[in-house]
């Protein structure tokens, strides 16, 4: 990947990499947009190393990278972590993109790019609600928002991969939910929790409302991944690959300009999971992501072991996971506290 070190700095040679294709677009910003969409990264890869890019330039008085090498890149990572107090993962986020932006769009050689100081990925133990501090959530939600957020907690996946479920994605026979494309464009395949069902069956009619009303005004039909919007020309605008969770309202595509149905945005759930935080009295610093947290460490507690959990998540590396069991080690029924044996003691 773009932030990791690269191969020549650890004395192992670069694999040979296909030439890329000339870019087309004249500005910079364009062109790393152009060649981002080649690559098939996704739409929020593209809006951070947009926005990291955009930044770099203007930093250095809005000279073009070009013209700027290693002492430049240098000057605004430390900038970045001195001055603002970015966190270890948003630093490494900023490198990546002017990584790609010179390897990949200026296509410069990055020898220097091997004496630039990686900041250390911290492992922070994350916040995990209790069974009853997710049904008080839950209780302060309703409709759609509510389905969505017992979803999240009951398969555990990110906000946006459950955001982009499919009809087609919901195997109601086997029991299961496809999560596709989920982080470094892998699939996997979560359990489906018989209670939400009925719940998953009338959300359905309610988006196959909106997807016969689109057919009705022959509506242009939902985004398709990749080349499959022409390889597949009338599927976009089939049943099986209607949104689950529909936005109300048509929207702009910002990339292809078309206007279409998209699926429900994340920052409008999150709002309505932030009312419902609030509403239940919660002073924990809770999150959609929260639920999925709260999926991993609560399958551990019933006794799973860390690779089901590992695969559930679809983590590629189970270290990433491992930072559940610290959760149990403390509070959930590990060490016990020489505190609590003194209290028991009787007083003379």
């Amino acid at each position: 990947m773009a932030g990791d070190r690269p191969l020549a700095a650890r004395g192992l040679l670069r694999p040979q990499q296909p030439p890329l294709p000339p870019l087309q677009s004249a500005k910079l910003l364009d062109q790393l947009r152009e060649r981002i969409r080649y690559l098939h990264y996704s739409r929020r890869t593209e809006d951070a190393y947009v926005h990291w890019c955009r930044a770099f330039v203007r930093f250095h008085g809005v000279r073009h990278p070009a013209e700027m090498g290693g002492a430049e890149v240098e000057t605004y990572l430390t900038w970045l972590s001195n001055e603002r107090g970015v966190a270890s993962s948003t630093h490494r986020q900023a490198l990546s993109a002017l990584l790609f932006l010179y390897g990949k769009v200026l296509g410069v050689d990055l020898p220097w790019m091997a004496e630039i100081g990686r900041p250390q990925v911290m492992r922070r133990v994350p916040v995990v609600l209790s069974q009853a501090e997710v049904v008080a959530i839950l209780d302060h939600m309703e409709g759609t928002h509510r389905l969505l957020a017992q979803l999240l907690y009951g398969t555990g996946p990110r906000i946006s991969e459950a955001l982009q479920l499919r009809v087609k994605d919901l195997d109601f026979a086997h029991g299961a939910v496809i999560v596709r494309e989920g982080k470094g464009a892998k699939d996997r395949v979560v359990m489906l929790p018989q209670s939400l069902v009925p719940g998953l069956h009338d959300q359905l009619n309610a988006a196959r409302s909106l997807w016969t009303h689109d057919q009705a005004e022959a509506r242009g039909g939902v985004f398709m991944p990749d080349a499959l919007e022409r390889k597949y020309p009338r599927a976009g605008a089939s049943w099986a690959w209607f949104w689950v969770f529909p936005q109300a309202e048509h929207s702009t595509d910002p990339r292809s300009g078309v206007v279409r149905r998209h699926h429900l945005y994340d920052q409008t759930f999150q709002r309505a999971f932030k009312r419902a935080v609030t509403a239940a009295g919660l002073t924990k610093p809770a999150t959609p992501h929260t639920l999925r947290h709260a999926f991993a460490t609560h399958l551990l507690q019933a006794g799973y072991d860390i690779r089901t959990v590992q695969d559930l998540l679809g983590h590629a590396d189970v270290a990433t996971t491992m930072i559940y069991t610290h959760v149990l080690k403390v509070g959930g029924g590990g060490v016990r506290s020489p505190m609590d044996s003194l209290a028991a003691r009787p007083r003379p």
